[in-house]
């Protein structure tokens, strides 16, 4: 009975061994139930019910050759990386089968697909007018849905070189695409000498602006500084006449005064000095020098004066006669 087990035991284990395998990180298990395609997520799998699938990408150049409009004939190399697919497996076998280099003949399937897809295009331009940018552009645009329908996922395209078989063709758009190049080296360069002309143009006219502001501001001050002596030139005027207005109200009331009094002249600066020559030299003529301001008084003093003396001698006259 022991035996037996054992024997049973061991022969389970040998049926284990022989029948399930490790997964590996880098493979993908799939199996079939109720006709869908499912992943296995446990770490061991029966062999014989599984398929398993490299999880890598695939790398492959591709040459197309096709003719533009006009028959010209063109050869275009390109360069892609695919994977599978993990949310279309069901597109991945059908195109590539039930074993582990599916993910390679669907890689051939899209090989096919991009050389239709090329060809498609490429008829309908001229040499000119084509590009590895633009086709490029074009087979992203219409290779989006491939991985739905070919089970797999586009990791990278490149255009590697897009030349006519003819090498006449070839070195004539080469030299075009050159003539092309400078043509926009010269343009740009035109613009960037045009750009700093402006910018030179530009500033002059802020400096210009600025010393404009900067004169205007000087006149300004300058005018204020003219209009502050101006105003201080009509007070010193102003002050200068009103103090010349009150001496001549002063004069012209000593005037007055002296016309009332005329013997007050006796006391005036003149009279005094008309004594103090008279004194120092009886017989000799004085010569009194006024001032200028003496001046103003003379004709008026003098006048005074004589007719006070001639009083004086008309009444010593008549006290002499009386006598």
């Amino acid at each position: 009975m022991l035996i037996s087990a054992g024997i049973l035991v061991i022969a389970l284990i040998a049926g284990f061994a022989y029948e399930y395998r490790l997964k590996k990180p880098d493979h993908l298990v799939l199996y079939e139930t109720n006709e869908q395609i499912k992943l296995r997520k446990s770490k061991y799998y029966p062999r014989h019910f599984s398929l398993a699938l490299p999880n890598t990408t695939y790398s492959t150049h591709q040459t197309v050759e096709t003719s533009a409009k006009g028959n010209i004939d063109i050869k275009i190399k390109i360069v892609f990386t695919v994977a599978a697919s993990l949310k279309n497996l069901p597109a991945l076998i059908r195109i590539g089968g039930w074993n582990s280099n599916a993910v390679v003949k669907a890689a051939k399937e899209f090989e096919v697909t991009i050389e239709g897809k090329i060809k498609e295009y490429v008829e309908k331009y001229e040499v000119e007018e084509l590009s590895s940018e633009k086709i490029s552009a074009y087979l992203d645009e219409k290779l989006k849905s491939i991985n739905q329908v070919l089970g797999i996922e586009v990791v990278s395209l490149t255009v590697q070189s897009f030349e006519p078989m003819d090498s006449k063709i070839s070195e004539a758009l080469k030299q075009q695409e050159s003539a092309r190049i400078l043509e926009q080296t010269e343009l740009l360069n035109q613009k960037a000498r045009i750009a700093a002309a402006k910018t030179k143009l530009q500033a002059d006219e802020e400096i210009a602006k600025m010393e404009n502001e900067l004169a205007l501001k000087k006149y300004e001050l300058k005018q204020s500084e003219l209009e502050k002596e101006s105003s201080i030139a009509q007070q010193r005027t102003e002050e200068e006449l009103k103090r010349k207005k009150l001496q001549l109200e002063y004069e012209s009331k000593e005037l007055e005064l002296l016309k009332n009094y005329p013997e007050l002249l006796m006391l005036t600066p003149q009279a005094a000095r008309l004594a103090e020559a008279s004194q120092s030299l009886k017989n000799a003529r004085t010569i009194v020098n006024l001032s200028q301001n003496d001046v103003n008084q003379g004709i008026d003093l003098i006048s005074m004066f004589q007719t006070y003396l001639q009083n004086n001698l008309n009444k010593t006259s008549s006290n002499e006669e009386k006598n």
